[in-house]
């Protein structure tokens, strides 16, 4: 996690703060109600900061619009044109994104860094692999060097005129490229890092793709802010990023559920069983780890690091609370009463060992 912290609208990003999820509209920013409508939609899927395309000056007029409207922090997302950064700034966005490969001359970017700082909105400076600047592409080609010296090169425009309110970025839609090169920026630059795979997909694919490049970064402690990229409806970037994050232990929601693929020795049907567990549980509460497991071999093991956990025999299951037998009763009537004290947990003021 970087050193540095900027504030966005009242998230602060870096220096330790929790990480923070994002995500980016993909209606047309000029037609108000529908954007307000999907920021909405995606506040209460829980993301925390929501960035929407500034591509001319009515983007701008709709901003004015739409901020009074939300609830979380809005980025204006630029290319090309370092006016309309300057524009979304003083109609109120609390950061700009800029693209170092398009947004233009150094003259540009100090006037925009004049504007940022008047009215402390930081900028991120977000690299694409897809639009390095011509020089960089005749040095190296496509790589993470390329990519981090495009935005060592920005933030030194920064830098030179005072301005230390910087995010970086280095996406790239090739998993391995995008982790070395944040990698190598982690190591160079003292700034927040906004973390993601660009241009990641569809579906499953687009969620392995992000899975493993954003979750390799978080393991190693690189990123301080995330954004998963689909192809689709906006809310499942959302959901994914909370998954990931859960998934590498950094946030917990509700209950995570944890079962073993199953083999020879499984008598029942454990994908049918874990289904009802996760569809029955309440969708909020306390987060609590569940484990449902097929068989006796690895069941009292694996519910010794769950708050709740059962393993199946043919006629039977046995309930484990941290490791330890609550109870054994007879199936089916066993499903229900493990559910029901699973979701009891979740409602309880305390969990041993939270």
């Amino acid at each position: 996690m970087s050193k540095l912290t900027v504030n966005v609208g009242g998230v602060r990003i870096g220096g330790g703060a929790p990480i923070s999820i994002q995500s980016m509209t993909n209606t047309d920013t000029r037609d108000v109600k529908t954007t307000v409508a999907q920021i909405l939609e995606l506040e209460r899927e829980g993301c925390e900061i929501v960035r929407s395309s500034v591509y001319d000056e009515r983007c701008v007029e709709a901003i004015k619009s739409i901020i009074p409207c939300i609830h979380i922090p809005l980025v204006a997302d630029i290319h090309f044109d370092h006016r309309l950064a300057i524009g979304s700034i003083k109609a109120g966005v609390s950061k700009v994104r800029i693209n170092p490969g398009n947004i233009g001359s150094e003259a540009k970017v100090r006037e925009l860094a004049a504007c940022a700082s008047a009215h402390g909105v930081p900028i991120r400076i977000g690299v694409n692999g897809g639009s390095l600047e011509k020089d960089l592409l005749q040095k190296y080609g496509v790589c993470a060097e390329a990519m981090v010296e495009s935005a060592m090169r920005h933030a030194d425009m920064l830098e030179n005129v005072g301005f230390h309110d910087i995010v970086i970025s280095l996406k790239a839609s090739d998993v391995a490229t995008t982790i070395r090169a944040y990698r190598l920026a982690a190591e160079r630059m003292p700034y927040p890092l906004h973390v993601g795979v660009t241009e990641a997909g569809m579906g499953e694919g687009a969620l392995l793709k992000s899975a493993i490049g954003i979750g390799s970064l978080l393991v190693d402690g690189i990123g301080d802010t995330v954004r998963v990229s689909m192809t689709g409806n906006v809310t499942q970037e959302v959901r994914a990023a909370k998954k990931i994050l859960a998934a590498v232990g950094i946030r917990k929601y509700g209950a995570e559920v944890i079962s073993c693929p199953t083999c020879g020795r499984t008598r029942v049907n454990l994908p049918e069983i874990v289904e009802r567990v996760n569809a029955e549980l309440p969708k909020d509460g306390r987060p609590i780890r569940i484990a449902v497991m097929g068989c006796a071999v690895n069941g009292p093991g694996e519910s010794a690091e769950a708050d709740i956990g059962i393993a199946f025999g043919s006629v039977n299951a046995a309930v484990f609370e941290h490791g330890e037998i609550r109870y054994t009763d007879a199936l089916p009537g066993v499903i229900d009463r493990f559910i029901a004290d699973a979701a009891a947990l979740m409602k309880s003021e305390s969990i041993k060992n939270d």
